[in-house]
């Protein structure tokens, strides 16, 4: 009789049973359909809600799937949307080359099953009048009808991918499948003989804003670097429920007495990383069921650890958000076939905007990206795409910026970031002159920026440095800068070295000037220039520190 045959008389019967069946979506899977217990339905019908219309499963294209065996799709990653099915095509055929396989598992709309009696008709009527057209042989096989609704009716169908393993067990296949298949299915929890539970670590380190900073927050252009010095890991493992484990330093819920809860609460805030992981795995939920991943059910526990100095302006938060959205991705086996690396910055500056964090994209940029990172971000280009232009600068310029004497200084004992209010984005938001040409002058400073690191030229690098400072405090103005920020800023260059602010404030960046031949380094003769601002920004208290880029990109 064939599937779908058996589909419509399933379906009659169901209204015999039911009654109108108007409005209701119709789930059709092959019987013979192992389950494994991580295989998420409530999501699957989350994404189905979302989206509307017909719903179908697809996995990548493995070296073991035959085409001519399979049900063969094209899903637009963008949307979400089946632009393309076929049934089983064979070699040189439309469809043998689609990248993406569809098992027999479908969420059909009610315009799409209702239009099922009618196909089934057709191909009858087709067969009695002998017509050269019938297929020889599975003319009623669902996927029939999900190429003719897809190519030739055109209802809406989206597809969901799935992450993980699908097998097609049965007479045809080899001991290497039924290997595979007992290899997936033999991952419960504590099973005797099982594999041990999985366990993911990853590290994000922090980063400096090179040149161009702020604009990336207003179409602009920068230049950042990742550093070894300081980082945020997060840890997870499976576990049965999902927990995230407060940091004992950070998310402290118990304290000594009120002089301990002061210090703590002065030095690092009222906000540790607790809400920074929340928001990571609601945000990353969100993201899998609109861009249509199929992610199975199970848990974890996650726990991070950060040694970012706080509230300096090092991307710090980011650099936690990112580390457990990489996690994520691992512990779930997603790919940037899943979710492209060109759009992971923006899931993660997503997150932090969901708690309140007003910034730009360079720092989800450089720490997804890894190492020494040209940014982009014209209008007009991320209107179009989702986002900038991203490009790892070559290895010859990250190693020749590493063997420079760059540091970072920073406030021992900093206050929250961001108090003084600025005005700059309303008034970009009203198209003020200043604003609009102080932000293409940063943007101008990042490209002549890459030109000096590609040229070595050390003197003008440190030129561009302090010509993006002298832009900022012009455009923000010295009582948003800060006092202390201004006078790490006044030391470094009396020391002589260009100076500018590596993030939002808290932190200066400086670079030591090249000695002229035969002349005395400034305010500290006979001293390594390093060690004479070292010297002069100890005295005050500030801290002081050599910086190691990183570039763990390949």
């Amino acid at each position: 009789r064939g599937v779908l045959r058996d589909v419509e008389l399933g379906i009659r019967r169901a209204k015999q049973a039911m009654g109108n069946l108007d409005g209701r979506d119709l789930i059709v899977f092959a019987g013979d359909t192992l389950f494994f217990r991580d295989f998420d339905l409530e999501r699957i019908l989350d994404f189905k809600k979302v989206k509307g219309g017909s719903l179908l499963l697809y996995y990548s294209k493995r070296e073991a799937d035959i085409p001519s065996e399979r049900g063969m799709c094209e899903v637009d990653p963008a949307s979400s949307s089946v632009v393309a099915f076929a049934e089983k095509p064979g070699q040189g055929q439309r469809g043998h080359a689609f990248p993406f396989v569809s098992p027999l598992f479908y969420i059909l709309a009610p315009e799409a099953w209702n239009q099922i009696p009618a196909f089934n008709a057709a191909l009858l009527a087709s067969a009695a009048g002998g017509s050269a057209q019938l297929p020889a042989a599975g003319a009623f096989s669902f996927g029939r009808y999900v190429e003719h609704a897809v190519e030739t009716l055109r209802l809406p169908f989206w597809g969901m991918r799935m992450p993980g393993a699908f097998f097609l067990i049965g007479a045809s296949s080899s001991l290497k499948e039924y290997q595979q298949l007992d290899a997936c299915f033999s991952r419960q929890l504590g099973e005797p003989g099982g594999r041990a539970i999985r366990h993911v670590g990853t590290k994000t380190y922090a980063r400096v804003g090179l040149m161009g900073n702020p604009s990336d927050g207003f179409n602009g252009k920068t230049i950042a670097v990742t550093v070894r010095n300081f980082w945020a890991s997060v840890e997870l493992w499976e576990s049965e429920q999902l927990r995230l484990l407060p940091h004992p330093l950070y998310d402290p819920s118990s304290f000594s007495g009120l002089a301990d809860l002061h210090f703590i609460g002065r030095r690092e805030g009222y906000y540790g990383g607790t809400r920074l992981l929340m928001a990571t795995c609601k945000r990353f939920q969100e993201l899998c069921t609109t861009s249509g991943i199929a992610l199975p059910r199970k848990n974890f526990t996650a726990r991070y650890d950060t040694n970012v100095p706080r509230q300096v302006g090092l991307a710090g938060s980011s650099a936690i958000v990112t580390s457990l959205f990489k996690a994520l991705m691992e512990f779930y086996d997603l790919s940037t076939d899943h979710i492209p690396l060109e759009k992971q910055p923006t899931f993660v500056l997503s997150v932090e905007q969901e708690i309140g964090i007003q910034a730009g994209l360079q720092d989800r940029v450089v720490q997804v990206y890894k190492g020494l990172i040209f940014m982009d971000f014209d209008a007009e280009y991320m209107q179009e795409h989702g986002h900038g232009r991203y490009e790892r600068l070559s290895k010859r310029c990250f190693e020749w910026l590493s063997s420079l004497p760059l540091f970072i200084a920073y406030e021992a004992d900093p206050s929250d970031s961001g108090k003084i209010h600025t005005n700059v984005r309303a008034r970009w938001d009203a198209k003020d002159p200043e604003v609009l040409d102080a932000m293409k002058h940063f943007a101008d400073l990042a490209v002549q920026a890459r030109q000096a690191l590609e040229a070595r030229d050390h003197a003008r690098l440190c030129d561009l440095m302090d010509e993006n400072f002298a832009t900022r405090r012009k455009l923000y103005g010295d009582a948003c800068l800060g006092p202390k920020n201004l006078r790490m800023v006044e030391i470094c260059q009396r020391c002589g070295a260009a100076a500018k602010f590596p993030g939002s404030g808290g932190a200066v960046l400086a670079l030591c000037r090249p000695s002229a031949s035969g002349e005395e380094a400034p305010d500290g003769a006979g001293l390594d220039p390093l060690a004479a601002v070292r010297e002069a920004l100890e005295a005050e208290n500030f801290v002081f520190c050599p910086l190691d880029p990183a570039d763990e990109s390949c």
